[in-house]
């Protein structure tokens, strides 16, 4: 019976941690996404604009 619990206690602190684990990557993918279209929106201004220094 015990080790029966064990397993069930196991399988149960899988299924937790699985979200949070894609959600790791989720947002590291967002983060990536925002970076590059902030980068692209930067180049973007600097080659619209006609200020000279």
């Amino acid at each position: 019976m015990r080790r029966h619990a064990r397993l069930l206690l196991a399988l149960a602190a899988l299924l937790a941690a699985a979200p949070m684990l894609t959600a790791c990557y989720t947002m590291r993918g967002a983060g990536e996404d925002l970076n590059a279209a902030g980068k692209k929106l930067s180049g973007s201004a600097e080659n619209h604009t006609n200020y000279q220094p």
